[in-house]
């Protein structure tokens, strides 16, 4: 396992073009994870411009001190969620940010320290906290939720047919021994999942464990609140950049920076509009951009990578 927290920054190129970086410019990267996109912004808004970085995982923050330390004053350094961004942002660039990046979803570290209890392939405590202040973890949802709440939230955030049945097994097996390991599980998940109806391209764990994940860390909310605050604290001319790496994360990107560029939201068939909705933001990408072939080739784990960007105005 790679414990310092280095990985490839998915996108690279085109995250850099597309937020138009400019020298002595304001930046603020959500997600820091092992400092790579944070490194190039820098880089690229050399030698005035300044970033604030922030990451939920203590690890995260721990490694991205050390990275950027060379950067001196230019890089500030948070632990805080990115749904908070708003906040911490109005105190780093008073008069607005001139970009922002939100890099969704689980670190490569993450998933490979069996210890964070992410990864259906390794051993360790049935956990997935991003940030291991907090105090839910999975083990508390699958022991003490019940079948429905299980069902719901394996559909929900798994998109995954078997839920009731999954969710039947962990009721009954927690009965027996509340689950403590992601093996165990794991264990749980094949014997609720017939073998015929298993996806060949998939492990039959994969949905159940990316539901929890999203529910212990409140992902998708976190999503929605960050994305507003982002718009919120740009400058006229800023831009958001926002990679995902599932659907449900990449549903929500598009709807709210459609609503972004709406000016009403009022229903179709009503002939004054009352909703007051101005336009915030522009869409500059149409459709996603996704990882080019090369990339891809060099690093298989950017193939369900989607960036989208949209501009204050």
């Amino acid at each position: 396992m790679k414990n310092d927290f280095s990985h490839y920054p998915v996108l690279y190129n085109e995250v850099i073009t597309l937020l138009n970086i400019k020298d002595g410019g304001a930046y603020l990267d959500g997600t820091m994870g092992g400092a790579g996109h944070a490194a190039a912004i820098l880089e690229h808004c050399a030698p005035k411009g300044r970033l604030l970085a922030l990451d939920r995982d203590a690890e995260a923050i721990k490694v991205g001190t050390e990275r950027l330390a060379v950067y001196g004053g230019r890089a500030i350094i948070v632990q805080a969620n990115f749904a908070d961004l708003a906040e911490q942002a109005r105190s780093f660039a008073p008069a607005g940010l001139n970009g922002v990046l939100l890099d969704i979803g689980c670190s490569s570290p993450q998933l490979d320290d069996g210890k964070r209890g992410f990864s259906y392939m390794h051993d360790g405590p049935l956990d997935m906290r991003m940030d291991r202040r907090q105090t839910v973890t999975a083990a508390d949802i699958c022991n003490t939720y019940s079948a429905e709440q299980l069902t719901e939230i394996f559909y929900t955030f798994g998109e995954e047919k078997w839920a009731k049945r999954i969710a039947e097994f962990i009721v009954a097996g927690r009965q027996k021994k509340p689950l403590a390991s992601t093996l165990e599980l794991v264990t749980l998940i094949k014997q609720a999942v017939p073998v015929g109806a298993r996806d060949k391209d998939q492990h039959p764990a994969k949905r159940i464990f990316q539901a929890l994940r999203i529910a212990v860390n409140d992902e998708l909310g976190a999503l929605n609140r960050g994305l507003e605050g982002a718009v919120s604290v740009l400058k006229p001319g800023g831009r958001l950049a926002v990679i995902t790496f599932h659907s449900l994360e990449d549903r929500i990107v598009k709807e709210k920076f459609r609503y972004f560029a709406a000016d009403c939201v009022c229903p179709p068939h009503q002939p004054i509009c009352t909703c007051g909705k101005l336009v915030t933001a522009k869409i500059i990408t149409r459709k996603p951009i996704l990882p080019s072939a090369r990339e891809l080739n060099e690093n298989p784990r950017s193939r369900s990578a989607k960036l989208r960007v949209c501009e204050k105005v």
